[in-house]
């Protein structure tokens, strides 16, 4: 499973979150302690907002541990907003174009899970996609085809039912299909001003996901950048958060969230 960070809040150097701790996101791609595996080296990415209002991506197939210019990037680059993303496949190529976050105009996402038995199903959820979105695949992930329906599904509209219905469409295809493997979602997705992060299974078992907020930003981890887990609090299973830039964080159960993928 792969490891990621989201940051909204006042600017800040991206390295001061994704290479400075102790447990930082760096060191987490190579040595992980809350994901199925312990090294997550098929790539890795990052993209944030500047001056503009479309984000900028760096992403690569190096693992992040022994990319030197991911840590100057990293100590050069202050954002208000960003993602951070290390990579281990659940079974397509190792490619900058399978290397999270993706972008679409102004959103990012990125995903940690899988949809069981992908590549059963892949052409069917693909095939639902509309042209004109279809058109900016660059990859061949489950994670990106995800992204794009949700879309299609007014994601920018409504973040929390646009994913729950892309994902109850996808649960279904899975059921007719016959795939028995699990349906599993931890994510974020903003458009540069709203967060939303998500952690759904159909199996209740979606990979862990934690948030701390200061005075001065909101973070949600994979797994805590310290050594230290006081302060970080658990997003419930079932869940989402969401976040204004500069605004409040609300935290739903799986009640209040409206997914409905369970089995």
């Amino acid at each position: 499973m792969c490891r990621f960070l989201a940051y909204s809040g006042d600017p800040v150097f991206l390295t001061d979150l994704v290479c400075a701790p102790t447990h930082s996101l760096v060191h987490q791609s190579l040595h992980a302690t809350e994901a199925k595996t312990e090294t997550n080296g098929d790539g890795f990415g990052i993209g944030w907002y500047g001056e503009r209002t479309d984000p900028g991506q760096y992403r690569d197939v190096c693992p992040a541990w022994s990319d030197e210019n991911l840590v100057n990037l990293c100590q050069q680059v202050r954002a208000r907003m960003f993602f951070a993303h290390v990579r281990a496949s659940t079974g397509t190529a190792t490619t900058r174009a399978n290397c999270h976050p993706f972008a679409h105009g102004r959103h990012l996402f990125m995903h940690n899970g899988q949809i069981g038995g992908y590549h059963r199903i892949k052409r069917r959820i693909e095939a639902l996609i509309p042209d004109a979105l279809y058109e900016a695949r660059r990859g061949t992930t489950d994670s990106e085809a995800i992204f794009l329906l949700a879309l299609a599904n007014g994601l920018a509209e409504d973040p929390i039912g646009a994913m729950a219905e892309t994902l109850s469409t996808v649960r279904d295809l899975m059921q007719a299909a016959g795939i028995t493997e699990a349906l599993r979602f931890t994510s974020v997705v903003t458009d540069g001003e709203t967060l939303t992060a998500y952690r759904w299974a159909c199996d209740g078992r979606p990979p862990s996901l934690y948030y701390r907020q200061t005075e001065t930003g909101l973070v949600v981890v994979s797994e805590p950048i310290d050594d230290c887990k006081e302060g970080w609090i658990v997003i419930p299973r079932g869940g989402t958060l969401q976040a204004t830039r500069g605004g409040t964080v609300t935290v739903k159960g799986a009640d209040e969230a409206r997914v409905r993928i369970a089995a």
